[in-house]
């Protein structure tokens, strides 16, 4: 099998006139793993091809694991910030294995444009999750080195990180790090958004600037179908992955709740940014389990009947039920992942709450590289204020 990404039918393999299979509900998207956890064959994309029966049993124990650790950093922040520890926290249950498919494709070189939601992107990434949770409890704007795993900051205005992460990918090309030929030099950018980002302007922007340029970016859009309250179908009249064919880009929907595929298609469309051959969006279809924030309640807005009919597609579990069905992990090793849980729930909630609070001036630190006069300004102004709080009574 030809592997997607090369050729000359790329439109065909990744674009909206693709005959993609179809998922127990009918829907039309590229599916390697059912719900009930059964492998099922795609025409275009495939897993696990190229592995031993030894290393695809290791590679998948390594999702299942992923996952496991992902879900686990989102219940303890959801539950620390129930004990006043966080501000806030942006949930993503429901949503592992798109994180960690596209997470697991990436390459070291490879350079991600976050939200605010990619827990699970940036524990691939290396990113030590009580990092993340500094930004959440509000002492620091974000504790990780950008450069050190090739993650970017957090973004919270909603859509801006897909402007970034074009730009980027176009320094990348003048760089002459894409299509070179060289494995270990040819990079690309992937920019994570979310469906309800897709209505933003900068997103829309970026998708004609990637498309002018031809830039090396996959669109990565985690559809978890609520844009806070408002449902998918109040944005977009047709799939999202088919705005793709207006700007000129491929695009293909996956199963957001299937690992296999999110890897699959993800891998596939990083390795045609990197050998120069444009952008592509990547439709993640999947389901937000939990509340947009801490601060939201679903139950005023969705039925609860929906949410039952996805947890039967949960990602953790039909990874589960592969591997026990195919003799792929014992129950020493499911032990000993849920033993790894509790020790990263453990270092977050202790780790939490000895997260030193900053000092108030320091908020003037990382603005620019180089401090500019009229931050200078600023901040000596700001001094002055908290100085004639001293000895006041």
């Amino acid at each position: 099998m030809t592997q997607p990404g090369f050729g000359p039918d790329l439109a065909e393999v990744f674009g909206p006139a693709h005959e993609a299979t179809s998922d127990s509900a009918g829907l039309s998207l590229v599916q390697l793993l059912t719900p009930e956890g059964e492998r099922v064959e795609h025409p275009d994309f495939s897993f696990g091809d190229d592995l031993s029966d030894a290393e695809l049993a290791e590679t998948v124990r390594g999702f299942f694991r992923d996952m496991t650790l992902t879900r686990r950093i989102d219940v303890e922040a959801t539950a620390l910030q129930r004990h006043g520890e966080l501000g806030i926290w942006a949930q993503l249950l429901g949503q592992e294995a798109a994180q960690v498919g596209a997470g697991r494709a990436l390459k070291p070189q490879d350079y991600v444009f976050p939200t605010y939601r990619e827990h699970g992107v940036a524990w691939c990434k290396g990113v030590d999750p009580l990092k993340l949770l500094g930004l959440f409890r509000g002492v620091d704007q974000g504790g990780w080195d950008p450069r050190e795993n090739n993650f970017g900051l957090y973004t919270i205005v909603i859509g801006a990180q897909t402007l970034h992460a074009t730009g980027y990918a176009m320094g990348m090309q003048r760089d002459g790090v894409v299509g070179t030929g060289d494995p270990d030099r040819d990079a690309a950018v992937i920019a994570h958004f979310g469906d309800g980002a897709s209505s933003q302007g900068d997103v829309n922007e970026s998708f004609i600037f990637a498309a002018s340029y031809n830039a090396p970016v996959v669109f990565f859009c985690q559809n978890n179908q609520w844009a806070i309250s408002e449902p998918i179908e109040r944005q977009s009249r047709i799939p999202l992955y088919q705005r793709a064919l207006g700007f000129g880009f491929p695009g293909v929907r996956v199963d957001g709740n299937d690992v296999l595929a999110s890897y699959a298609v993800t891998k596939a469309a990083l390795q045609r940014a990197r050998e120069g051959q444009g952008p592509t969006l990547v439709e993640a279809y999947t389901y937000r389990m939990g509340a947009h924030t801490t601060t939201d309640d679903p139950t005023r807005y969705r039925l609860s009947d929906d949410v039952e009919r996805w947890k039967l597609k949960d990602p953790i579990a039909r990874v589960e039920a592969y591997l026990k069905r195919n003799g792929m992990a014992d129950q020493e090793f499911f032990d000993a992942v849920s033993a790894e849980a509790e020790d990263l729930g453990h270092h977050l909630r202790e780790g939490c709450k000895a997260l030193p609070d900053p000092q108030p001036l320091s908020v003037f630190d990382h603005v620019y590289a180089e401090m500019t006069d009229e931050l200078v300004t600023q901040r000596d102004g700001f001094a002055a204020y908290l100085e004639s709080f001293e000895g006041a009574h």
